[in-house]
């Protein structure tokens, strides 16, 4: 069976076992796709013989209103992945620092252009957090540092205070400071964290976003990133294929943004799960770090993914993360249901 990067391959699972795992190994909503972006889907599909707005005009207008931020400031994308990739062929940087452990997207994208990345290692004594130490890595000749907020896979917050002192430091070597924050709008306090106010003052920074995680639109690939660099959007927009997001895609975008109450349901299950499962885990023996996130990145034997895998449930094996081994793993959080038979599972399996 071929081994991929990521989490969430259900068709792998299927072909090898004949049936559908319980997949902690993605880290969507546990919700499903809100009904409102179902029938947005289908109310689209009698223009499907047509090409989808390059511009993806109606969905940035809507996009303008909900991020507070002019259209022209804004580039939509076949998931934020795409957008990674497009920043990265529109910089063309030499040399890049990331964070190690973090998302492999971005250094798979800088290598693509003949990058060197540079990992800063994040300690594992200090639970993976991004620290001052990771501003003195910033420095001349650094092109491009990304920064994913929280962090995947630790769940690590940066300070906002860290996050501007490390703005300024790419401004002054002529840095783009990329911040991921896809999975920051889980958080009820989300606007407490987020760069968006550093863009008023920085044309180095750019911020990736996605409507994968939070409406459970993983299959429907829809992301977009913020900037008030005009040009470099300009020139991620034609790093790529002009017709990145279907038509069907852009309408489910229009959707989402709609779907407030859904949004606030999401919130409060991981508020009221991710303490229990925490709790669950430990009570097991196993060590589980303190992050902000939907998911939980725990220690525990290097056996476990694959005997929980044998009685049908998946976590994220994290052996490919740099900065971490096989004893690494991340599990998403999910319904009260779904968390109680990961729990009672891994009590079988650890004995």
């Amino acid at each position: 069976m071929q081994t991929l990067t990521h989490g969430g391959d259900w068709m792998g699972y299927r072909e090898q076992f004949g049936r559908d795992a319980l997949d902690f190994s993605a880290n969507v909503s546990p919700l499903g796709l809100p009904k409102g972006v179902a029938d947005a889907i289908t109310a689209a599909l009698p223009q499907a013989d047509r090409y989808p707005d390059p511009l993806c005009r109606t969905l940035r207008a809507a996009l303008s209103e909900a991020e507070g931020l002019p259209a022209e400031q804004i580039l939509c994308g076949n998931g934020a992945a795409d957008l990674i990739f497009r920043l990265a062929l529109a910089v063309k940087p030499r040399r890049a620092l990331v964070t190690a452990p973090t998302f492999a997207e971005y250094a798979t994208a800088l290598e693509t252009v003949g990058c060197t990345v540079e990992r800063f290692a994040l300690s594992e004594a200090n639970d993976f957090a991004v620290t001052e130490e990771f501003l003195d890595a910033i420095v001349p000749g650094v092109e491009i540092v990304f920064l994913c907020q929280p962090n995947n896979p630790t769940g690590q917050l940066a300070s906002p205070a860290l996050v501007r002192r490390a703005a300024a430091r790419c401004a002054a070597c002529g840095a783009v400071l990329a911040v991921d924050e896809c999975f920051l709008d889980f958080l009820p306090d989300g606007d407490r964290w987020t760069a968006k106010p550093l863009l008023h003052e920085d044309q180095n920074l750019i911020i990736f976003k996605a409507f994968t995680k939070l409406y459970g639109m993983a299959g429907v690939r829809l992301g977009y990133c913020l900037s008030a660099d005009a040009a470099l959007l300009e020139k991620m927009r034609n790093a790529g294929q002009p017709w990145a997001v279907s038509s069907l895609a852009q309408a489910a975008g229009v959707a989402a943004l709609k779907e407030t109450a859904y949004v606030a349901r999401v919130r409060a299950l991981i508020a009221a799960q991710k303490p229990k499962l925490t709790a669950g885990l430990r009570a097991l023996g196993l060590r589980v770090i303190e992050g902000r996130a939907n998911y939980l990145l725990l220690q525990g034997p290097e056996t476990l993914g694959g005997q929980l895998r044998q009685k049908g449930v998946v976590l994220r094996g994290c052996a490919n993360y740099p900065g971490l081994d096989a004893s690494w793993y991340r599990t998403a959080v999910r319904t009260g249901p779904e968390n109680e038979r990961l729990l009672k599972t891994l009590q079988e399996v650890l004995g």
